[in-house]
């Protein structure tokens, strides 16, 4: 061997072969690992779901029949005539009447009796869920908007989990940061089923969306480091995607058999539990220990890789140009300012970060979207889930075979398309709006896929995690306005549509100004990644 060559990893490490044991206890290792993230990961669908419900009228009024049936008043809303879920007919005024016999609508007209709001609090329909924190907490009428402020407030968790866990990823070691976060991500579910108020549920489900994405994150860049280039896309679609797939489409049958809320999180906190032997599975990255200069931690565990694969590892894994070169990089440290060091380095960023903003928010406002859907919401729920099982597929053969500008430009334009068209349906084909929505998910999840392995393959392995972590820090931001545009709906039921499809569209001609990644080998250093400016 050429002692004063220096070599890719890729290259280095071909002895192991693609797909041996090495390389498949590490696949269902790290996929297993996200396995909870899918299973937790939109819980607050059905724990923030807010079933019907109207003003209570205390039994004390002593209120005739007649004159109860028609205390909730009726109200216009998007077109259907309904009983009012916010106001009442001034109980005062009514139970005098009703005390004088005087019969409604025909010695006194109703529609002039003033409105008051329920200050007695709500009655909430039990036909789905038996309780949420709505119901619990009364997250109805003038506090409505504590619910999806309770789903942005988990965001602003997310983002400051993937701010501290992308820098702590390159400077500590991948596996450590991510069991830390795991262990954040289970205990926080399990102090929040014992939440006594809104304020400190919200508090704990910050601390939730702090670990529960950040291990996501690292368990991808993880597995991206550990596989070679050719099980690398299998794992970026059918590891740790499907895995979160799987989960996904659980959550909703558990959900359907424990319709309080606080009985859901016991197996949601519960799922945590998988972690514990994954410690052993799970090793660190031997890529990234390179890049510190610990070499031969690094060859110890490629030679117990060749070992478990049955193959003969070279007698010198790496040159003596390659150690050289690792032990004068050790000194090297990097935080995320490296973002700002170079045109070339800050408009890559730029350019990734508005990518996952435009599909987080397309990706999580119509998660979020499916408890408000025509239908049973468990059903839909699961359908949303199950759309992702096609949709990693394809992204994973687009991922194999087509250039990634290819991939990202076609599923956001058929994610944008499928959206914007959900609008333009009548009222009374509900049936047809839930099948756009679903393609318009579909969309949107293989371009989800795509852009995690895209901006994986864009940045070296030096600052890999914390250019991951700065781009899911900008995801975050669409995330946290998700709750929000769903909101919107409320106001003007078509304006969520727009927004989302106009988005997805603008996405799909933006990713066209990256460099294209395909087939090339993954950047060690930062002079070796590709320029989009001079």
């Amino acid at each position: 061997m050429d002692s004063l060559k220096i070599r890719d990893y890729d290259s280095i490490t071909s002895f192991l072969g693609s797909w041996g044991p090495f390389q498949i206890r590490i696949f269902l290792a790290l996929a297993i690992s996200i396995l909870p993230n899918g299973f937790i990961g939109i819980y607050i669908v059905f724990v923030g779901d807010t079933p019907p419900h109207e003003c209570y009228i205390p039994e004390n009024y002593s209120l005739s029949e007649m004159w109860r049936n028609v205390t909730i008043p009726l109200e216009n809303v998007d077109g259907t005539v309904k009983r009012s879920s916010c106001s009442r007919l001034n109980l005062e005024i009514v139970s005098n009447y009703s005390q004088s016999k005087i019969i409604p609508d025909v010695d006194v007209n109703v529609s002039e009796i003033p409105w008051e709001g329920c200050l007695d609090g709500w009655t909430y329909s039990k036909e789905i869920y038996q309780s949420t924190i709505v119901t619990e907490w009364d997250l109805v009428c003038e506090n409505a908007h504590k619910t999806p402020l309770t789903t942005s407030i988990h965001y602003v968790g997310v983002l400051v989990g993937a701010f501290i866990s992308g820098q702590t990823s390159d400077r500590y070691g991948r596996k450590p940061a991510l069991f830390v976060m795991m262990a954040l991500q289970t205990v926080a579910i399990t102090a929040q089923i014992f939440s006594p108020s809104w304020e400190v549920f919200t508090l704990i489900f910050v601390f939730v969306g702090a670990g529960g994405f950040s291990n996501y994150i690292i368990a991808f860049v993880l597995g991206t480091e550990i596989l070679n280039s050719k099980a690398r896309v299998v794992f970026c679609s059918l590891g740790v995607f499907m895995g979160s797939a799987v989960g996904y489409m659980v959550m909703p049958a558990v959900a359907y058999f424990l319709r309080d809320w606080r009985m859901l999180l016991i197996p949601m906190a519960a799922s945590g539990l998988i972690y514990i032997p994954l410690w052993w599975l799970v090793p660190e990255s031997p890529r990234w220990l390179l890049t510190q200069g610990r070499v031969e931690e690094a060859e110890a565990i490629l030679k117990h890789a060749a070992k478990r694969n049955n193959v003969e590892a070279p007698k010198a894994i790496f040159t003596q140009a390659e150690i050289e070169e690792a032990l004068a990089g050790k000194e090297k440290k990097y935080n995320i300012f490296v973002i700002l060091s170079t045109c070339n380095i800050f408009f890559i960023t730029l350019l990734c970060s508005l990518l996952w903003v435009i599909i987080t928010i397309g990706y999580y406002a119509l998660i979020l979207n499916t408890s408000n859907l025509h239908g049973d919401p468990y059903l839909n729920c699961f359908l949303s889930a199950v759309i992702e099982v096609p949709a990693y597929i394809i992204a994973l053969l687009l991922l194999q075979y087509c250039s990634r500008h290819l991939c990202q430009s076609s599923t956001l334009f058929l994610g944008g398309i499928m959206i914007l068209c959900v609008h333009l349906i009548p009222i009374d084909l509900p049936g047809v709006a839930v099948f756009l929505e679903m393609l318009g998910k579909f969309g949107l999840t293989s371009a989800f896929c795509v852009v995690y392995s895209v901006t994986s393959e864009l940045f070296p392995t030096v600052i890999r995690n914390t250019a991951m972590g700065c781009c899911s820090m900008a995801a975050r931001v669409g995330t946290i306005i998700s709750p929000f545009i769903i909101y919107l709906g409320q106001h003007y039921k078509t304006l969520p549509y727009i927004l989302m499809g106009a988005l997805a569209i603008s996405g799909a001609l933006l990713c066209l100004l990256l460099p294209e990644t395909h087939g090339k080998s993954l950047p060690e250093t930062i002079s070796q990644m590709q320029h989009i400016c001079g």
